[in-house]
């Protein structure tokens, strides 16, 4: 409530929310993309191996960190009947990466609660809606997808790369179109 007053302090009434949470953790992150027989009898590598509390923060930080800013944030939409959320949401809820279950279904988490949001927030004047976008590299994931001695995709990269349809990671600048 302190972070809303004081925008409302310097910015006046807020009628644009942009929920923009996200990330992933190692505790919720498989080492396997598949369990293969051999795997059987050491699951620590796999699913099975995967912390509770991981999954947790993963959901704090994608679900509820867009829930709470919503509750908070939207007052000001709810008195004068008019604004527009929206929520950042990815391909993997979707169509889900394997290795980041917990990423996955909390990014479907998000699809779900903008769809029951924009119903009840419809009759009163405030637009909910998400963006799901694809692949981007980014601080957090460069390690991932990108060999640092060579520069090239790493192996993982390479899959994703020739899995989405334009062939390409995305940039920034592909967002902005569907944003506005």
């Amino acid at each position: 409530m302190q972070a809303k007053a004081e925008i409302n302090r310097q910015f006046g009434e807020i009628d644009i929310l942009i929920n923009g949470a996200g990330g992933n953790s190692p505790q919720a992150t498989t080492k396997v993309e598949q369990i293969e027989e051999k795997d059987i009898e050491n699951l620590a590598d796999t699913f099975y191996g995967l912390q509770v509390e991981g999954f947790d923060k993963v959901f704090a930080l994608n679900f509820k960190g867009t829930v709470l800013p919503t509750m908070v944030f939207t007052e000001d939409m709810l008195k004068n009947k008019k604004g527009v959320v929206l929520n950042i949401s990815s391909m993997n809820s979707y169509k889900p990466l394997t290795k980041i279950p917990a990423y996955s279904a909390a990014k479907a988490s998000v699809n779900n609660f903008t769809e029951w949001l924009a119903v009840h927030l419809a009759k009163v004047g405030i637009r909910v809606n998400a963006i799901a976008p694809g692949f981007f590299i980014t601080n957090q994931n460069r390690f991932l997808v990108m060999d640092e001695k060579t520069g090239d995709f790493s192996p993982r990269g390479k899959k994703i790369v020739d899995n989405t349809p334009m062939g390409k990671f995305g940039e920034p600048e592909d967002l902005q179109g569907t944003v506005l």
